[in-house]
């Protein structure tokens, strides 16, 4: 799933905390966009 996200498949940030933001933005992406199949 995480490959989907560009920034995220090749890792171009050099600061690992700019890195990590944008995992967890991502993560967040994926889980909002699976929410609606369980509720």
């Amino acid at each position: 799933w995480l490959a989907a996200f560009g920034k995220l498949r090749i890792r171009f940030e050099r600061a690992v905390e700019t890195h990590v933001a944008l995992l967890s933005l991502a993560c967040c992406v994926i889980c909002c966009r699976a929410l609606p199949e369980f509720c």
